[in-house]
This record gives structure tokens, C-alpha cells and sequence, in this order.
């Protein structure tokens, strides 16, 4: 159960924990949810409030496609449990814009093609957005490093790499 989130029992009083009530901060509107314990984050995001921008890949922490910040630092939703997120305020990639515009990180993925398919653009978008906040966009090394965990199986990393250079302030680094 999260900091001070209520739970209802499962009938028969044995004190497990049938659904703990859960409060977050998602993309800027609250939301309170009752769940099960073992649900994911995300699959609450995905199945109890709809934003399936927030891709389940591997489901095993290996791909990055469920990459969201939570309280601003990037985190695979698929390892993480909702119940854990209480009080916390989640971002994802359907919360990232402002104002009815796109975040420079997105603006800088179109402006570079950082992206093929598109099913890994928004977790590798958040993870980037993460990289920035944390300052590890030093070198195309680096960022290389840091943003290892996130896979993209068509292989526009070259271009993921610019883009965040791009979003970083170093428009210079735009392929061609």
C-alpha cells in the first residue's frame, strides 16, 4: 500500500489487501484509483486511465518503451508498482506539452526523423527529456550511455542522438 492509502480486504477476513486505493498526480490532474497491488504502473496508466502513449514492450524492464517520470526522473513503468507512485506526480508523453504545443524534445525528434515506426518514440521522448534534466548530455557518448536502456528495433539512434543534441541547444548537430 502507498503513504497512506486506504485498502479494502478481500471477503473472508484473511487481511490481504484486495485493492489499495492509490492517489497520483498525472499530467498535472489528480487521480485517485482503486487497484489491485500487483498492478503495474504501467497498466494502470494504460488500462485504468486510458494514456496508451505509454507503450508496454517487453514488459521485463529491458526495452524502455514504458519509460514515464515520476516526480521528474525517468522510470520504466512496467517494474514499478502503481500502489508505490502514491502522492507522486507521473508524466507521460501525453502530458509533456504545454499548452497545447509539443515539448522541445518533441519538437526536436520530428525536426531530426528520430523516429521510424514510432513505437519506442515516446519512452525514448521521456527518457531524453530525463537525460536533459539530469545534465548527462555531454558528449553523443554519453548520451548513448544513458540512454541505453531504451531500444529502438529500427535503428534511428543516430538520429535520437542528434535530436537530443538538438533539444540540449547544440542545433549545429541536425543530420542532413
Amino acid at each position: 500500500m502507498g503513504r497512506g492509502g486506504s485498502a479494502r480486504v478481500h471477503p473472508g477476513g484473511r487481511g490481504v489487501p484486495a485493492e489499495v486505493q492509490v492517489r497520483l498526480r498525472v499530467n498535472g490532474v489528480p487521480r485517485e484509483l482503486w487497484l489491485d497491488p500487483r498492478v503495474t504502473l504501467l497498466d494502470a496508466l494504460r488500462e485504468r486511465l486510458g494514456l496508451t502513449g505509454t507503450k508496454k514492450g517487453c514488459d521485463q524492464g529491458a526495452c524502455g518503451a514504458c519509460t514515464v517520470l515520476v516526480d521528474g526522473r525517468r522510470v520504466l513503468s512496467c517494474l514499478m508498482l502503481a500502489a508505490t507512485c502514491e502522492g507522486r506526480d507521473i508524466t507521460t508523453i501525453e502530458g509533456l506539452g504545454q499548452d497545447g504545443g509539443l515539448h522541445p524534445v518533441q519538437r526536436a525528434f520530428i525536426a531530426c526523423d528520430a523516429f521510424q515506426c514510432g513505437f519506442c518514440t515516446p519512452g525514448q521522448i521521456l527518457s531524453a527529456v530525463g537525460l536533459l534534466a539530469e545534465g548527462r548530455a555531454g558528449s553523443d557518448d554519453q548520451i548513448r550511455e544513458f540512454m541505453s536502456g531504451n531500444i529502438c528495433r529500427c535503428g534511428a539512434y543516430p538520429n535520437i542522438v542528434a535530436a537530443i543534441r538538438v533539444a540540449a541547444g547544440d542545433p549545429g548537430r541536425a543530420p542532413v
